[in-house]
């Protein structure tokens, strides 16, 4: 190495030309040195409450939907559609209005599954990450590989209760220990990299970076959310379509009754988005079962 050169380069074998830095690999762009972030971004504590909230949201929705339902009624009761024009041109107005609600709800519900499924595969991505490094760390010397894989253990009960834990003091009391153990798994593999600049020891580097930089996407997959403008989109078209279902109801006594059956509908829908949505809160969450094998399996026996 040359004598003014402070970051020795490794080559990595079969891949000629494609070089990577010792330290400067600077963990993909991540400084250890930074703040962890919390889980949640801050919002608004309404919307907090909204979004993050499946059951909140099911009871809010049917409320306001079914409030717009009897407020449509009400003003039909002011003024009829007698004549048949216009009676044909309302009908068309609220099938559009529905369909249109129809359509708005199952984009959504979509997004809300490519996100799980998102999150469901860096989940799988982060524990092969650390068996990977778990396993090259007997590419390093032993003292050293002696010393990093209880790190990448107690490291690895930390994600796992990323994917478990709800209470708030929880979560940050998990996110400083996560910081913490990256600082030490970066700083028990730089040692042994600075004195043995190998492209085998770079192999390890790169199993302890890829560790570190799953962490981030993962928790990025939870902070991607479905926008709080296509929520406020959703309810809009639901308060609307709800009131031209209300003010078309032609029989006063069973129109009250089937009002309400169109608000409970589309409040499950809701509800069911924003479950799975939702990466901590209601019933459909992602199971860290590819970690949890993985601790199994690194249990001292």
């Amino acid at each position: 190495m040359p004598q003014g050169s402070p970051l020795p380069t490794f080559r990595q074998p079969g891949y000629p030309g494609i070089g990577y830095r010792r330290i400067a690999l600077k963990m993909a762009d991540r400084r250890l040195d930074r703040p962890f972030l919390p889980l949640n971004p801050p919002e608004s504590i309404s919307m907090e409450a909204i979004r993050y909230h499946p059951l909140l949201l099911f009871v809010l929705s049917l409320v306001v939907m079914w409030l717009a339902a009897r407020a449509g009624a009400f003003v039909r009761g002011k003024r009829t559609l007698q004549e048949e024009g216009i009676r044909e041109d309302f009908d068309v107005v609220q099938a559009a209005t529905l369909t249109l609600l129809g359509l708005i709800i199952g984009f959504s519900f979509s997004m809300a599954i490519g996100r799980y499924d998102q999150r469901k595969n860096l989940e799988e991505e982060e524990a092969n990450a650390i068996g990977t490094a778990y396993v090259r760390a007997d590419l390093l010397p032993a003292a050293d590989g002696d010393k990093l894989r209880p790190l990448l253990r107690d490291y690895l009960d930390q994600r796992i209760l990323f994917y478990t834990v709800r209470d708030s003091d929880q979560i940050a009391t998990m996110d400083a220990r996560t910081a913490r153990l990256q600082g030490e798994l970066w700083a028990t593999i730089r040692a042994p990299a600075a004195a043995h600049p190998t492209p085998i020891v770079g192999l390890a580097v790169v199993a302890i970076n890829d560790v570190i930089n799953s962490q981030g996407y993962s928790q990025a997959a939870f902070w991607n959310r479905i926008p709080a403008a296509a929520w406020g989109l959703m309810l809009a078209m639901a308060v609307c379509a709800n009131f031209l279902v209300g003010y078309g109801s032609r029989n006063s006594r069973m129109g009250y009754a089937l009002l309400f059956v169109l608000p409970v509908v589309v409040a499950i829908s809701f509800m069911l988005i924003a479950d799975i949505d939702a990466p901590r809160r209601g019933l459909i969450l992602v199971v860290p079962q590819n970690l949890q094998s993985l601790a199994e399996s690194l249990r001292p026996r």
